[in-house]
């Protein structure tokens, strides 16, 4: 194993994750319902709240949920990762153990038949049988803490380390252009059945927070860097996303919150050398960039929208 994979800096912390997740699985109903009093009782802007709940939850219709869905009290451990499990219980725990849900774990790209939560859905128009929630959250909503480089001073390159199989042509697509351009330090982490050149050695966040432009490119559904690329002094490269999750992908503007390429990235050379030259403007983009993942930075309110989302699910289902 790469020394580099033990690197934890500006990751989070998955021991105290777990601990906390456990130590809550097993908590006394009395403390979880003293929290839920007092978040309801919280001071929120509810235009934003309602807004918030509105894109992830935009079921308009009542929906009447088959008796074969999954009860509240039977959600374990055993049915899926223990990341979806834990972030799922988080804010079900909350209400009445014999509720029923629908839901599918991992990498969802599809709309589900029936109402169903999900950490991603594809970015469409009539999504509304996808309601999203904040899961693997311990992987995807990673951000910088520190980044000690102001944006002037890092290198005018663009990099990108992730994995590059046959399966992601997006991905394959771009390391054939660009595997040797001087503008990219750009290559595949593993082999996964490519040619042996595509293949470079692993970076850190903190290696790769050098370089001015960071590559985000989708896999089997969002671009996990994003979040942390975001919340940096350097900014993110890709195209317009196809797949959204709690992140809201869907409301990032082009060449305001990242810098937009083509499908088939034919203006990558052009982007670079024009943002290159104009360094006010690239750190306008960043500074959009850094306030837009700060709402997703408070606590309070992250727990509020997963609870009124949920309460929403319950209440379009004739459950509440």
């Amino acid at each position: 194993m790469e020394i580099k994979r033990l690197s934890y800096k500006h990751k989070n912390n998955k021991l105290a994750y777990y601990c906390k997740n456990y130590i809550r699985l097993y908590s006394p109903k009395y403390f979880q319902r003293k929290k839920y009093d007092q978040l309801i009782k919280s001071d929120f802007n509810n235009e934003y709240i309602n807004d918030r709940v509105l894109y992830y939850n935009n079921l308009s219709k009542h929906y009447k949920i088959p008796p074969t869905s999954k009860c509240i009290k039977h959600l374990s451990l055993k049915d899926g990762s223990k990341t979806y499990i834990f972030d799922f219980k988080e804010y079900t725990r909350y209400f009445d153990c014999n509720l029923l849900v629908n839901f599918e774990y991992g990498d969802v790209t599809t709309i589900p038949k029936q109402p169903s939560f999900v950490k991603s859905r594809p970015i469409c128009d009539d999504n509304s049988n996808s309601i999203l929630l904040k899961w693997n959250k311990i992987r995807h909503f990673t951000f910088v803490k520190n980044d000690r480089r102001q944006l002037s001073e890092k290198k005018n390159q663009l990099v990108f380390r992730g994995r590059v199989r046959p399966s992601l042509k997006n991905r394959i697509q771009f390391i054939e252009k660009y595997i040797d351009h001087p503008l990219c330090n750009v290559g595949s982490i593993d082999k996964n059945n490519i040619p042996a050149h595509w293949v470079v050695k692993r970076m850190t966040i903190e290696e790769q927070l050098k370089y001015k432009f960071i590559l985000s490119l989708e896999g089997n559904d969002v671009a996990s860097n994003l979040k942390w690329i975001m919340s940096s002094n350097s900014v993110a490269v890709m195209r317009r996303p196809r797949f959204e999750t709690w992140f809201m992908e869907a409301r990032l503007i082009p060449d305001y919150h990242y810098i937009l390429i083509k499908d088939d990235y034919s203006d990558l050379e052009e982007k670079l050398l024009y943002y290159t030259k104009r360094i006010e403007e690239l750190e306008q983009i960043r500074k959009n960039a850094n306030a837009y993942v700060k709402q997703f930075q408070n606590k309070k309110t992250e727990d509020f929208v997963s609870l009124m989302v949920i309460k929403k699910y319950f209440e379009q289902t004739n459950q509440l």
